[in-house]
């Protein structure tokens, strides 16, 4: 049977998923695979000779098509050789990450820039991280993996929205205006754009609603609903000026992640089950609450009440909410081996990027763990934390240089890129969209 995403559907996901958090609570953290200093050693090696063959391609910069098609196939030869030596990857899993979920991203670039040219490097991988879950989730409900409009106009939602609700200098009020305004878009009307921004969220529900017609598929539109009344809530929330307690900030942590990865399923699949819905919302779940270790220090910078945030705040290691966390990742896990779709492969690569999400954030954030407590969740990372550490301030010191590399990616193939036939919001009349719009107001 079909569920229908009310809002007290969604509540009850809430209850249920929090009963599931809170049973982790206390608990060791569970077992995983444990790596030597000198396998650690020498998977940083194999790391480093990896990222310097990308930085050697990338420093070529071939100005020519074809050159510039076989910079792509080297670099990408490079990545498999990297999983093989420093992540322990069979062959099957290298190749559904280099073949399938690589060109994701890129596809995705590639129509971000055709659909919007001003869009920012970062804002397009934002959408690419929303589409990696989306498309990670097809093959668990029995469809290819693959790129789709609908995929792309849901992805790209978050640099136009969520981006402007998370500005400082936005009042509340002036949020709520522009989500109202979003949420009648959303229940299928069409009120005339009032700037650019709104112009391009118009058109990403159309490419929504090119794929899925409502009268058709309303789990869809059920979804995108409900995720958009958790935000509200949660820019509502934010005149409680941090007064809110920890069941409400799993309440809210719940509601968001779980909406979200909800609506992706919707997307990959259309139709989704009883046990394919609860699984996409606690996954999505799962990774709010990876999002917000890992993003820890700009949430207390911004003064962002989170699970995390509060701990601190009281003077509490995070060590128990990590294998809290950790522990709930596992039970995300059960859950996923009940779908009937997707190889123990692919389910085992899922595994992995969860918990290499929560290892790495740990290794980020060490300042707010215990001593005892790092040293034996280090012994279970394919890297040594110091390493980890290292390597993510010189990538944030090469900003030019992985500007070159996505660059180099997301150069079209012609063979691989045909005519995707998607509206161009600057013309699209039937918007009632024109020239003199304000960007972005």
């Amino acid at each position: 049977m079909q569920p229908s995403y009310s809002w007290a559907w969604v509540e009850a996901q809430v209850a249920q998923t929090t009963k599931v958090w809170n049973d982790g609570a206390g608990r060791p953290a569970p077992p995983a695979q444990r790596y030597s200093s000198k396998d650690q050693q020498n998977r940083e090696k194999a790391y480093d000779e990896g990222i310097r063959a990308v930085e050697r391609e990338v420093k070529r910069a071939p100005r020519a098509k074809r050159e510039l098609l076989e910079t792509q196939d080297r670099i990408v030869a490079t990545f498999a050789g990297f999983s093989a030596a420093a992540l322990d990857l069979e062959c099957d899993a290298i190749e559904l990450l280099t073949n399938d979920f690589l060109p994701v991203g890129t596809t995705l670039a590639r129509w971000a820039r055709r659909f919007d040219a001003s869009l920012s490097m970062a804002e397009i991988v934002q959408a690419c991280r929303n589409a990696w879950t989306a498309c990670g989730l097809q093959p668990l409900l029995g469809e290819r993996l693959r790129i789709t409009p609908s995929i792309l106009g849901y992805s790209l939602l978050y640099p136009y929205s969520d981006n402007y609700l998370d500005l400082a200098e936005v009042s509340t009020e002036a949020k709520l205006r522009f989500s109202e305004r979003f949420r009648n878009r959303l229940q299928g009307e069409v009120p005339p754009a009032q700037n650019h921004r709104e112009a391009a969220l118009w058109t990403c529900v159309q490419l929504i609603e090119g794929q899925y017609p409502r009268a058709r598929y309303p789990q869809v539109f059920d979804c995108l609903l409900a995720i958009h009344r958790a935000q509200e809530e949660s820019i509502a929330q934010l005149k409680n000026c941090g007064r809110s307690g920890e069941p409400e900030i799993m309440r809210m942590s719940c509601a968001k992640g779980g909406t979200s990865v909800l609506a992706d399923a919707c997307l990959a699949h259309g139709r989704l089950s009883e046990e394919e819905s609860r699984f996409s919302f606690e996954w999505g779940v799962l990774l709010q609450l990876g999002d917000d270790l890992q993003d820890v220090r700009e949430d207390m910078r911004r003064g962002s009440l989170t699970l995390f945030t509060q701990a601190i705040a009281k003077g509490e290691p995070l060590d128990c909410l990590v294998n809290q966390l950790l522990n709930f990742s596992e039970q995300v896990g059960a859950r996923m081996d009940r779908l009937p779709h997707g190889t123990e492969m692919f389910k085992q690569l899922l595994r992995m990027s969860w918990r290499s999400l929560i290892v790495r954030a740990v290794a980020d954030a060490h300042e707010f763990f215990s001593a005892g407590f790092l040293g034996e969740l280090e012994e279970s990372s394919p890297f040594r934390f110091p390493f980890l550490r290292a390597r993510r301030e010189r990538s944030s010191g090469q900003q030019g240089l992985y500007a070159m590399l996505f660059d180099a990616l997301v150069e079209a193939r012609e063979d691989e890129d045909g005519e995707l036939g998607l509206p161009d919001f600057r013309k699209d009349r039937s918007l009632e969209i024109y020239s003199e719009l304000p960007p972005f107001g």
